[in-house]
C-alpha cells in the first residue's frame, strides 16, 4: 500500500480555488518532485498532507488510512521559512519538538546527536540558533524534520541559503533516506534538483495540476530543441541552414537552437563538411525549459 495518495483533493477559501482536483501518489523509496510557480497551490497541498487544513473535498490517505494523530507522527516537514526559535538551546528545542512527535527525550537526545555527528556539526549541541549561520540553521531545521525517523517527508525548498558544499551534503542525505524506503514529497523552484532527484512529478499552475508523470516520459512529450556541436574549428554559415532559430558560440563549439528535430541531421552534414566534430549531440529539453512552456515565465 502506497504510504501517501491524495485523490481529487480540491481546497477552496471564498471564491478563490487554492487547489482543484489533485490526485497524487508517493511510492515507499520515492522522491516525489511538486512543482509549480509562486501561488499555484504546492503550499495549499503541502499544508493538507500535513494535516493544519483540511481538503473541502476529496481524500488524502497515509497508508490507506486518514489522518489521525497516529498519522502525524509519522510525517516530517521541513518548511521554507526558518522556525526555529532563535534564543533557544539548540538540544532544548530539538528534543523538544521530537518529544512532540512520541519519542522519548532520552531516544531524542541519542537521534540528535547522531545527526549533529553525521553533519560533523557535533560542538553545535549546546549552541543557540542565532549563534549559526544560515546554512548551519537549515541543517539544525533540516535534523527537526527528520529526527523522530518520519515515514513520510515533505521538503520544501530543503536546500535554501546553503553553499554549494552543504546541499551536496543535503541531497545525499535525502537519497540515503530514500534508499531506506521514505516517501519523500520535494518541492522547489531548483529544476536541476528535481531532474536529479525525481522520478516522478507534478507540475501545478493557477491551483490545477498540468503535467503528472514519469519525468523521462514528461520530456518525450516536448520536442528537443538544441544541438551542441563540439569543434576546435569555426563553422560557417550555421545561421543560414534552414530551420535554425539561433546559434551562440561555445568555448569548444556552438550551441544552437533550432525549429524541428530533422533540422540536427542538416547541421551535422554543413559541419561535417567543414571540420572533424568532436560532439554532435540533440540535447532533451531541460526540465526548466518544460516549465517555462507549461506555465510561462511569470512568477509570483
Amino acid at each position: 500500500m502506497k504510504p501517501l495518495v491524495l485523490e481529487q483533493v480540491s481546497k477552496q477559501y471564498g471564491e478563490k480555488t487554492a487547489v482543484n482536483r489533485m490526485n497524487l501518489e508517493v511510492e515507499a523509496g520515492e522522491i516525489y518532485g511538486l512543482l509549480g510557480a509562486n501561488g499555484a497551490g504546492k503550499t495549499t497541498t503541502m499544508r493538507m498532507v500535513l494535516g493544519l487544513i483540511y481538503p473541502d473535498s476529496g481524500s488524502i490517505r497515509y497508508h490507506g488510512k486518514p489522518y489521525s494523530q497516529e498519522q502525524l507522527r509519522m510525517l516530517g516537514y521541513l518548511p521554507e521559512e526558518r522556525g526555529m526559535y532563535p534564543k533557544v538551546k539548540i538540544s532544548d528545542q530539538v528534543i523538544y519538538l521530537a518529544q512532540l512527535r512520541g519519542m522519548t527525550r532520552k531516544d531524542a537526545d541519542r537521534s540528535l546527536r547522531s545527526w549533529l555527528e553525521k553533519f560533523n556539526i557535533t560542538e553545535y549541541y549546546n549552541m543557540k540558533v542565532e549563534e549559526l549561520s544560515k546554512g548551519n540553521q537549515q541543517k539544525i531545521q533540516f535534523i527537526a524534520a527528520v529526527i523522530h525517523d518520519p515515514q513520510i517527508l515533505i521538503l520544501d525548498e530543503a536546500f535554501s541559503g546553503l553553499d554549494p558544499v552543504n546541499v551536496e551534503l543535503l541531497k545525499k542525505t535525502v537519497k540515503e533516506l530514500r534508499d531506506n524506503g521514505k516517501c519523500i514529497l520535494f518541492s522547489t523552484h531548483r529544476m536541476e534538483h528535481v531532474e536529479e532527484l525525481c522520478r516522478n512529478i507534478t507540475i501545478m499552475h493557477r491551483s490545477n495540476p498540468v503535467i503528472q508523470g514519469k519525468l523521462k516520459d514528461i520530456k518525450k512529450q516536448f520536442p528537443r530543441e538544441r544541438v551542441i556541436l563540439g569543434s576546435e574549428q569555426p563553422i560557417q554559415g550555421l545561421e543560414s541552414v534552414a530551420g535554425v532559430v539561433r546559434v551562440e558560440r561555445l568555448e569548444n563549439g556552438y550551441q544552437v537552437w533550432i525549429q524541428r528535430e530533422d533540422t540536427a541531421q542538416l547541421l551535422l552534414r554543413h559541419a561535417m563538411e567543414q571540420t572533424t566534430l568532436t560532439r554532435f549531440e540533440l540535447l532533451e529539453p531541460t526540465l526548466n525549459e518544460i516549465f517555462i512552456r507549461t506555465v510561462g515565465e511569470s512568477n509570483e
